[in-house]
């Protein structure tokens, strides 16, 4: 998929998904455009790349017109998978990467090499990341520089445990993580924020939509003051945390919520794409 901005654009670079920009869609002028991203997780073999197909073959002109779609794959399949989807509008993306360009670090994949196995996007600050990988603010935040220095986007993610939201501390915890995580060479352009809830991820449960909504608006007034006023208003925030099709209608019509990041739902077409077909209601 083409990139409409350069490495030297938004001060360092990114990587934009398609025209006319973020905030394209004439049926939402005030909101950035859509994106629906689906993260496997440490799922998938070369025999799963066939649900890629079946997306493509779902993403109609009309769901083009109106939502971006990407897909993250394990790093062992983000090649073929960038092979398989090309000319299909959909974006392949990482689903982390190392702060180095390269080095002696074993198994690890840096940006440059997601870059040249043909992704667009690099997932960071994944809450997995932060509690099985010990992950600080600090560490994400050099990450999402390395994607915007390989020319990727970076979906930065955040988001409280259960014990602290219980705790009354949320709005804290995700204003910490977000100063914390976000570079500042980021623009609409190279960053995605997505906002998940720890205790929401794989347990089927969902905060209320007034959850959500007090979040993201949290959320987009910490953009204004990390990437300025006027770009604050174009960079997509994802709601990610047990989305499905049964939710994600009253999800992403949420102020704010400008698409999703999907799990587990993302390995199966028909989930996927019945997420993403909520914007043609």
């Amino acid at each position: 998929m083409r990139s409409l901005v350069s490495r030297g654009d938004c001060r360092r670079g990114g990587a934009l998904l398609s025209a006319p920009g973020p905030l394209g869609d004439p049926a939402m002028p005030n909101r950035p455009r859509p994106l629906v991203a689906g993260n496997w997780k440490m799922n998938g073999l070369r025999r799963s790349l066939r649900v890629l197909g079946e997306i493509e073959q779902g993403y109609t002109p009309g769901l083009k017109a109106k939502a971006d779609l990407l897909l993250c794959p394990p790093a062992t399949l983000v090649l073929t998978a960038a092979h398989v989807l090309v000319g299909s509008g959909i974006a392949v993306g990482g689903q982390d990467c190392h702060a180095k360009e390269a080095g002696a670090f074993t198994g690890d994949v840096s940006a440059e090499m997601l870059a040249d196995a043909g992704a667009t996007f690099a997932i960071v600050g994944h809450s997995e990341r932060r509690q099985y990988h010990g992950e600080k603010d600090a560490e994400v935040c050099a990450k999402a520089a390395a994607a915007h220095r390989a020319g990727l986007a970076a979906i930065v993610c955040v988001g409280e445990t259960q014990g602290e939201r219980e705790a009354g501390r949320t709005l804290n915890v995700v204003r910490r993580q977000l100063r914390g995580s976000i570079p500042e060479a980021s623009c609409p352009a190279n960053l995605v924020v997505a906002y998940e809830p720890v205790w929401a991820i794989g347990t089927g449960l969902t905060p209320t939509a007034a959850d959500v909504a007090e979040v993201h608006a949290l959320i987009r007034d910490e953009l204004r003051r990390i990437v300025g006023k006027a770009e604050a208003a174009s960079v997509r925030i994802l709601y990610g945390g047990s989305v499905k099709p049964s939710n994600a209608k009253e999800l992403l019509a949420v102020e704010n919520v400008d698409g999703a990041l999907v799990g587990g739902a993302s390995l199966v077409a028909a989930d996927f794409l019945g997420i993403a077909g909520a914007y043609l209601v």
